[in-house]
């Protein structure tokens, strides 16, 4: 067990605890909520700067760091879709997940036949969820009328769009692959 690794299931135990947090009836646990959702995106940029730079790079860790990202961005949307209760903030909260599911699957089938470079993370998906994150911090920390989640809700719509875009180039990429047989 490695320090990347460490922070990673860090990240998943944040996971609970955020719920937990939105949920407690007081003032501040808004706040609380986006600095543990603060902190999860930190480590998981941490973890993977700290695996490459100190050579700690392990198939777990390989394994675990995606999806642990993956979960704590689909249940902080899930927390927002029901904080808000409108079709425009569910739009681009399902626009998002549903990307990640197809791109998880597109990139676990890529590399079983031995593609996985043809999908691998670009600058628009680092751009996608650099804003992803950012937007879901200013969401969850501050209530639905504030200004301030006002810019969350724009910045949301465009993280969805690059979610859309890095979608469609993943896809362009795996096109040959997914045709083959056709």
């Amino acid at each position: 067990m490695n320090i990347p690794n460490m922070l990673t299931l860090a990240r998943i135990v944040f996971i609970p605890l955020m719920v937990v947090l939105f949920y407690i009836p007081y003032s501040w646990s808004l706040l609380v909520t986006a600095a543990l959702f603060g902190l999860a995106a930190i480590t998981d940029w941490l973890d993977g700067y700290l695996a490459r730079r100190w050579d700690q790079s392990t198939p777990f860790g390989a394994f675990l760091d995606p999806v642990a990202d993956k979960v704590m961005v689909a249940v902080a949307l899930a927390l927002l879709i029901e904080r808000y209760e409108t079709w425009w903030l569910t739009l681009p909260a399902l626009v998002i997940i549903g990307r990640e599911i197809v791109i998880s699957a597109l990139r676990e089938w890529m590399a079983e036949i031995g593609q996985r470079k043809q999908v691998a993370v670009s600058w628009i998906g680092k751009s996608k969820t650099t804003l992803q994150m950012i937007s879901l911090l200013l969401l969850l920390g501050f209530p639905p009328a504030s200004s301030i989640a006002h810019l969350g809700i724009v910045l949301l719509y465009a993280a969805a769009c690059l979610t859309l875009w890095s979608m469609v180039q993943y896809l362009k990429a795996a096109w040959p692959e997914l045709t083959r047989s056709l």
